[in-house]
């Protein structure tokens, strides 16, 4: 489902540039054109959800699907052994910037807590 003018769904289909790494029929991962990380990576689904407080008990199998690719792009990018950061960011107070449901993956560096 494509929503007009939302920036993920537009490279969800290809209609904007991006670097993918992977895509299905459910997710792609592509990497974040303003990385805070060497390995910065986002997952997306296809399905236009606006965030995680729009899921619905149908996308439990999808929101599952996308944690297992994420597990997979640690291990393709090479930091699934020396650790990386998930982060869903939920409306604008959060850091939402883009409102299409998104995984962060950061990793290739010792990434503190809190992020400063």
């Amino acid at each position: 489902m494509k929503t007009s003018g939302c920036i993920f769904c537009r490279v969800a289909a290809h209609e904007a540039p991006a670097k993918i790494l992977f895509e299905d029929e459910r997710c792609i991962v592509f990497q974040d054109s303003s990385p805070k990380a060497p390995v910065h990576l986002l997952v997306i689904p296809r399905k236009h959800i606006t965030s995680l407080n729009d899921n619905l008990d149908e996308d439990k199998e999808l929101l599952g699907h996308m944690m297992t690719v994420v597990g997979r792009m640690a291990r393709e990018q090479g930091i699934d052994g020396t650790g990386y950061r998930t982060v869903i960011n939920t409306n604008a107070e959060a850091g939402q910037s883009v409102f299409h449901l998104h995984i962060h993956i950061l990793g290739g560096r010792i990434l503190r807590w809190p992020p400063g």
